[in-house]
């Protein structure tokens, strides 16, 4: 090799270590960039992070199938109130990867996992509204509390929404049939007749309506994926939440609507409060399952009020 030859070598060698710098630290940014966190099976979550990153961590999980928008009323009061709140679509919902795989309860929470890592958050309360209150029902089951500092459960699934041995009162499974064969049928006209009917309570005499909630809803539903919303029913109605229940050993709040025509509250969060130690039960009288809308100024007071108790 001639001089010259040992010189340009060199010389491409030098040139090229800022690249390579620039590709490993690219590669090492991968998982997570200002509104996105990837999956250690390659699916890219959505999330919002608002409020002063000094704050205390506020994590919220939506409902079914909904996503991060639907929190905005309680995002938004906390946020100006010093808290920082975070939420992410979850995986098949909103602006999340659709995955063909991973629709169910066990993937959610390692998803919700992924994002509180690569986040680097700690001291987090844990806020899930209906199927999200399974996510955090399982998470906290796969990933234990040393993370976490407080939970609330509003208007959620566990223990276990469908009829079993063990739950007799619980929603005959043919109901879950229907709505699966009504998504398969026509999803959007299945999420116009759950939002304008049971979901804010619509179908109650002397209700007055608001199509900005029935378009919301309709809205949100339709950005999520057809498979994955078809698998999620499975994933909120089958799903066993009470090994669970059983590890949540942080202060733990439960709200529920009386009136809460999808998420029955004697089987589900009457009996979460009774399983959890050291919870609250907040039951509002006449809410429907909607109440982080229909009831947004009183779930606001009463979260900010959890938040703030020792």
């Amino acid at each position: 090799m001639n001089k010259f030859t040992r010189t340009l070598i060199a010389t491409l060698a030098v040139a090229a270590l800022p690249l390579i710098s620039i590709a490993a630290d690219a590669s090492s940014k991968v998982a997570r960039t200002a509104s996105t966190v990837t999956t250690q099976d390659g699916v890219e979550l959505y999330y919002k992070d608002w409020g002063p990153k000094n704050g205390q961590v506020v994590m919220f999980s939506h409902g079914w199938p909904l996503n991060s928008d639907s929190w905005e009323s309680q995002m938004q009061f906390l946020a100006e109130k010093g808290y920082r709140v975070i939420a992410h679509d979850r995986r098949g919902h909103g602006r999340s990867s659709q995955p063909w795989d991973g629709n169910d309860m066990d993937h959610y929470a390692d998803d919700l996992s992924a994002v509180i890592k690569a986040l680097k958050v700690k001291d987090v309360t844990l806020v899930g509204f209906s199927t999200g209150g399974g996510e955090v029902a399982r998470y906290i089951g796969r990933h234990g509390t040393k993370l976490v500092k407080k939970a609330a459960l509003i208007s959620a699934v566990p223990p276990i929404m469908v009829k079993t041995e063990w739950n007799p009162n619980g929603v005959p499974m043919s109901v879950y049939d229907g709505i699966r064969e009504a998504s398969n049928k026509d999803r959007s006209q299945l999420y116009l007749d759950i939002a304008s009917g049971p979901f804010f309570g619509f179908n109650r005499e002397g209700a007055k309506p608001s199509q900005g909630m029935i378009q919301s809803f309709w809205r949100q539903g339709m950005m999520a994926g057809a498979k994955n919303t078809y698998d999620s029913i499975a994933a909120f109605s089958a799903t066993d939440f009470r090994e669970d229940l059983a590890k949540f050993d942080v202060p733990t709040l439960v709200v529920h609507g009386d009136d809460d025509q999808l998420v029955p509250i004697e089987t589900t969060g009457k009996a979460s409060a009774a399983l959890i130690k050291n919870s609250k039960l907040i039951i509002y009288k006449g809410a429907p399952h909607g109440l982080a809308d229909t009831h947004k100024e009183q779930l606001n007071q009463d979260l900010l009020n959890f938040l703030q108790s020792k």
